[in-house]
């Protein structure tokens, strides 16, 4: 199965967008993981619903697909994108998250969660495999959730917006904000 970098592969824009919203992937999986070290049943499952009731949408601005950004387009390219999403099959993509859509998503990596749980209570060497599986559960739905949003992208032609931060760089460069003053 190709990676989110590798449908991405040709078009610059869109594997930038991957790679932000990577960064942002692993964070949260770091997170993820340090919650499942924890010896507090349950802890880390409400931990991974927090953490991907937020990462989901974070993903989904990073190409465009928040409810907000197509509710912007027009309504030709927001048909072609709805037919995306359709053809894909994601059910994360443009909706506003809930947490049944979040435990839906789970539900994916449930047998492992599982293990997860009973892992923990084995010292030292069981928290090493929680926090190793609570890491790898939430990267490999946000994996899933990248592959579909660059498919949706690429599918749809879809210009995706521009870094937060690049705008704002950018101004500062061309009209001269930021830089000392030659003035005393």
């Amino acid at each position: 199965m190709e990676s989110a970098l590798q449908l991405a592969a040709g078009d610059a824009a869109l594997t930038d967008a991957v790679r932000r919203a990577r960064k942002l992937l692993h964070r949260r999986a770091l997170v993820a993981a340090a919650a499942s070290v924890v010896p507090v049943p349950g802890l880390d499952w409400a931990v991974d619903a927090a953490l991907l009731s937020k990462l989901i949408p974070e993903v989904n601005a990073v190409f465009g697909l928040t409810p907000a950004q197509l509710d912007q387009l027009d309504p030709h390219k927001r048909d072609q994108v709805q037919k995306a999403v359709a053809l894909v099959g994601s059910v994360l993509i443009g909706k506003f998250i809930t947490k049944d859509l979040v435990l839906r998503a789970a539900k994916t990596v449930g047998m492992r969660l599982t293990t997860q749980q009973a892992a923990k209570y084995v010292p030292l060497a069981g928290q090493a495999v929680s926090a190793f599986m609570g890491y790898t559960a939430i990267r490999y739905l946000g994996e899933e959730h990248l592959r579909d949003c660059v498919r949706v992208a690429k599918s749809a032609q879809l210009l995706l917006p521009a870094p937060v931060g690049a705008v704002t760089t950018v101004a500062k460069r061309r009209f001269g904000f930021g830089r000392p003053s030659s003035a005393p």
